[in-house]
């Protein structure tokens, strides 16, 4: 199995969350987090007083699926997350080794 995480700019997360959706994938984390990066756009960014620097907001997706979806869940995001600006979000991908349930 495979975890990716996906880091995607806010107005880019809903066309993400219906595409995966449309295709099966049922069971993903969306978490708003906060960046500490330079952006292209200034106005996507926010000074945040509690870490004392600009900050940009983006949308974290975390989703696990087998290894034979891996690529149809890395197109998907990458297709229905571009904002047309380069560097506008990224992809990680972890192995999982061991699944455990509660």
């Amino acid at each position: 199995m495979k975890e990716i995480k996906a880091y995607i700019h806010r107005n880019r997360a809903a066309d993400v969350v219906r595409s995966l959706r449309k295709a099966d994938f049922g069971h993903f984390t969306l978490v708003d987090v906060k960046q500490v990066l330079q952006t292209l756009e200034t106005a996507d960014q926010e000074f945040s007083t509690e870490f004392g620097a600009r900050v940009l907001t983006e949308v974290k997706l975390e989703l696990v699926c087998d290894n034979d979806r891996l690529q149809e869940a890395i197109t998907l995001i990458r297709e229905n997350a571009k904002t047309g600006q380069e560097d506008s979000g990224c992809i990680y991908v972890s192995d999982i080794n061991s699944k455990f349930a509660f």
